[in-house]
């Protein structure tokens, strides 16, 4: 194999000072609540066009040269951790709106576009782009892609390969495959943009993607309500999205321990209501009339408190209420003051999740007796996240903790990773949700694609 500084001494002539810059620290980039970057690397290469991009990937795959590809730095699983010769790949120079489409509904973009840009923009043309999440403003469409991100209203506009039409990738040997079609139904075949996306960089580098957009509701109605137990909590969602005719799109639970932990200080979001209840519940619903929507909104939680389905309930107002009951379910940093935690990103389904917190709080405790387990999530889209603090940071704890929370949820067939990836995180763990023909076939087209592994190599699997 070439060395490395032979590699990037070819590279440095078709990058250019700012396309290249020589021994980065990658603990020191930019990065959402401290999550992303690890370690260092001989160089981080910052691509300017596709074409670029290509160039530098035909020169990697010629001499067997891994690279690492980065896009916001706000993952959680490790999957852009960069380690001795491995270089750095970025497309932060990559960031332009090329074209929004309104009468198509569609707004095509390059892959270092944060998706905080891409909501703006979309929504200055009296359109939406519906995926959203806490890292919004760091977070680029391309990581988007490649993790087929999640989110807050998974519920009714799902994950991001459902916001996705098309996109243009490059392979590992340099070969660009431009599948940037805009079109909503394009049955042709195998449709070649579902290989990259979710694969965490591991098949080929996302560069530009058509992305479908909605029309822009034109009223948002939210309220939080205290749930009395689990059967109701299930109830209530099912309930809901009934009374709400379609217009649900987002369900978000919190168990009291993480209630009432964003809502004391040093916190300083203010309690809706009350903290004697077992769940909460954010609901929001995006329609087209805010008096008439309103009005049902209001009506349809009245009917679910004469049932006895909730306890208490608060509505917003105005905005800035709107925007405080959900600043509340966002604010995750409350949990530091547990540290050293653990976070964790599941799914399983909606008769399970009792069961299923309720066995791991009493194996967590068994072992640690303080332990804490703040649990919240997307129970709509049957997705939870659990976040543990056991007192102790060792690889050893660490790992039990992992065998917990893993552990309980292998017999219930659950996914170990509901939107946040794989990454180095929980390739341990992948055979809990993933058969073995499946990982067969997953290496299979990894082999394919990227015969020499020089693509986030030792990710996934």
């Amino acid at each position: 194999m070439t060395s490395v500084a032979s590699v990037i001494a070819e590279l440095e002539p078709a990058l250019g000072p700012k396309g290249l810059l020589k021994d980065v620290d990658i603990a020191t980039r930019p990065a959402w609540m401290g999550n992303g970057g690890e370690g260092s690397a001989p160089a981080l290469l910052r691509p300017a066009t596709t074409e670029e991009l290509s160039t530098i990937l035909r020169i990697c795959h010629a001499h067997g040269q891994a690279v690492v590809p980065q896009g916001g730095l706000t993952g959680l699983v490790r999957a852009t951790v960069t380690s001795g010769s491995t270089l750095a790949l970025s497309l932060e120079r990559m960031n332009r709106i090329e074209d929004i489409d309104p009468v198509n509904r569609t707004m095509t973009v390059q892959a270092g576009v944060p998706l905080q840009a891409v909501q703006e923009q979309a929504e200055a043309e009296g359109l939406m782009f519906p995926l959203d999440l806490g890292a919004r403003g760091s977070a680029t469409i391309g990581g988007n892609v490649a993790t087929n991100a999640g989110g807050n209203r998974v519920i009714r506009y799902g994950m991001m390969r459902d916001n996705v039409l098309g996109l243009e990738a490059v392979l590992a040997d340099g070969t660009v495959v431009s599948s940037l079609h805009p079109m909503i139904k394009n049955n042709t075949g195998y449709d070649l943009k579902q290989l990259f996306i979710g694969s965490e960089g591991t098949l080929g580098i996302v560069t530009r993607v058509v992305l479908r957009l909605r029309q822009l509701p034109r009223s948002q109605n939210v309220g939080f309500v205290a749930v009395p137990d689990f059967n109701r909590l299930t109830d209530l969602l099912r309930r809901i999205d009934a009374a709400l005719g379609g217009t649900l799109s987002a369900f978000e639970v919190m168990w009291r321990d993480y209630y009432e932990l964003v809502t004391t200080a040093p916190a300083t979001n203010r309690k809706p209501v009350a903290t004697d209840a077992p769940y909460y519940v954010l609901i929001e619903s995006l329609g087209s009339d805010q008096a008439a929507d309103e009005a049902r909104f209001e009506a349809a939680l009245s009917e679910m408190f004469e049932a006895g389905i909730i306890v208490d309930a608060a509505i917003a107002k105005s905005q800035s209420e709107r925007d405080a009951i959900w600043a509340m379910r966002d604010d995750v940093g409350q949990n530091a003051r547990h540290a050293p935690i653990q976070a964790f990103d599941v799914s399983l389904k909606l008769d399970d999740m009792e069961a299923y917190v309720a066995e791991v709080n009493e194996r967590l405790q068994a072992r640690w007796p303080k332990a804490t387990n703040m649990v919240f999530g997307h129970l709509g889209d049957g997705n939870l996240h659990l976040i543990t603090g056991v007192g102790d940071g060792s690889a050893e704890a660490r790992h039990a903790v992992e065998e917990v929370i893993y552990g309980c949820l292998r017999p219930r067939g659950g996914s170990v990773s509901a939107e946040h990836g794989i990454g180095l995180e929980k390739k341990p763990w992948l055979s809990v949700s993933r058969s073995e023909p499946e990982i067969a076939l997953m290496r299979a087209l990894k082999q394919a694609l990227d015969p020499k592994d020089i693509l986030n190599p030792g990710k996934v699997f």
